[in-house]
């Protein structure tokens, strides 16, 4: 017994239908998740980018089968041939173009984006899956999706939060306190590799801002770190990126 009924599986108009909606279906509900973290590209946009790859993997369909009924004699006439994979190969070309927009570098080096990006081009994938009627293939690919966005984050907090390594930005009022900070890691063993630093003028005040990379010994914490840099005189905001 198939899990999906064969009248699914033909190029019926019925069929039709159930691929478009199930791929708004997937690509909103992702879309969903990236709109409760007020990402770029949200709730629609993943829905039309998963609508418009299933209508293209459909159209590659249609014409594949004019190709061989209403259009055959023509197309044998003039030597036309197609290839049903020609249409899904620039969608994930065109996908390309949007999900990069969507990728930013901050002032503090972070760069933000690369899940939402990465989210729009699946969402395309599943678009053209559900546009050819390989229906447990999307099923299967939207519950791994909605793990890796909603589970595995956990997972990976708690691994980096054990980590050596450790990245923070942090506004001081004066440049004297990027010596304190470092005079304070050097007491706790601290070893710092990199520090990127530069100097905004507010009205009449100064703010310097600095992305500081460091190395942490054994069994310090990263809330530690942070707790104790929070304490040095001058320090406007200390967090981790």
């Amino acid at each position: 017994m198939e899990l999906i009924p064969a009248v699914l599986k033909d190029f019926t108009f019925p069929a039709t239908v159930v691929r478009l909606i199930l791929a708004m279906i997937v690509g909103g509900t992702i879309g969903l998740e990236r709109e409760k973290k007020r990402r770029p590209a949200g709730f629609r946009t993943y829905m039309l980018v998963a609508l418009g790859a299933a209508l293209t993997m459909i159209l590659s369909q249609y014409l594949n089968y004019l190709m061989d009924t209403d259009w055959a004699e023509v197309s044998k006439l003039v030597g036309i041939r197609t290839d049903v994979s020609r249409f899904g190969a620039q969608v994930i070309n065109g996908v390309g173009f949007l999900g990069a927009g969507t990728i930013i570098v901050t002032g503090r080096q972070e760069v933000k984006g690369l899940t939402t990006a990465a989210g729009l081009w699946v969402a395309a994938c599943m678009g053209l899956a559900a546009g050819a009627g390989f229906y447990e293939a999307v099923i299967l690919c939207f519950l791994l999706v909605m793990l890796c966005m909603n589970v595995l984050p956990v997972i990976e907090d708690a691994f980096l939060a054990g980590s050596k390594n450790l990245n923070i930005y942090v506004e001081l009022d004066d440049i004297a306190g990027l010596g304190a900070i470092a005079a304070k890691l050097k007491e706790s063993e601290i070893k710092i590799y990199d520090t990127e630093f530069n100097k905004e003028q507010h009205d009449q005040l100064s703010q310097i801002n600095a992305v500081i990379s460091m190395r942490l010994p054994k069994k310090k914490l990263h809330v530690e770190v942070l707790a104790m840099i929070s304490t040095v005189s001058g320090i406007i905001s200390v967090e981790e990126i």
